[in-house]
């Protein structure tokens, strides 16, 4: 049986009281913490950047789960690993297919872990060939951008796709999924082969977290 892996995404964070959400999730079981970086480029919304990972990254012990959706990832993975990520997932449309391999080698050779994102039009498939060296695979269930989105059903074709492949190669790449995640949601993206699960507002803000958490990492 697979672990299950919560990542509480930041976006849904109340920023006004940053250090009494961080200790929240992370009594109520969270291991990793979900920083979507947003350049108002790559995707048509501003987030936050190298400075609010860099005050919040030491304040906890969670994972620094850090997903750059932005066109310039290997300009700014070096700053954001500096910052204090454990992991960044960049995504592959923002790079030409030539250079995905450098991003990735680029961002391992700084001793941390890499992930490689898709949106929910880019087959699963343009990114077989790179599984070997990945981390992290990480299927987006909405479209980039904006947080408190529909769950698109066409990502579980893809998770079980993947699923399948990851584990005729004998690897041991993660599949996290991001975008409408709930109990329900969550457990359809685990039954077909998901380990992490990214959720935003279904997490922030809620008087049963801790329970909320659980049933995620029990499904």
């Amino acid at each position: 049986m697979r672990k299950i892996i919560v990542s509480p995404s930041l976006l849904s964070a109340d920023f006004t009281n940053i250090q009494k959400e961080l200790n929240i999730i992370e009594k109520s079981g969270a291991e990793w913490l979900h920083f979507d970086v947003m350049d108002g480029h790559f995707v048509p919304n501003i987030s936050f950047g190298v400075p609010v990972l860099k005050s919040i990254a030491n304040k906890h012990h969670m994972l620094n789960d850090v997903h750059i959706m932005i066109s310039n990832p290997m300009f700014y993975a070096p700053k954001f690993i500096e910052a204090g990520a454990d992991l960044v997932t960049f995504h592959y449309e923002a790079v030409k297919k030539a250079d995905v391999t450098h991003v990735i080698d680029l961002i391992k050779s700084k001793n941390c872990k890499v992930g490689i994102s898709i949106k929910p039009s880019t087959d699963v498939k343009k990114i077989y060939p790179f599984l070997d060296k990945l981390d992290v695979v990480l299927i987006m269930s909405v479209e980039p951008g904006f947080g408190g989105q529909k769950f698109l059903d066409s990502a579980l074709d893809k998770i079980a796709k993947l699923r399948k492949t990851i584990d005729k190669m004998h690897l041991s790449t993660l599949i996290e999924v991001d975008g409408g995640i709930n109990s329900d949601t969550g457990r359809k993206c685990v039954n077909a082969g998901a380990d992490v699960l990214v959720a935003g507002s279904y997490l922030f803000g809620q008087k049963d977290l801790k329970k909320r958490i659980n049933n995620l990492k029990r499904i």
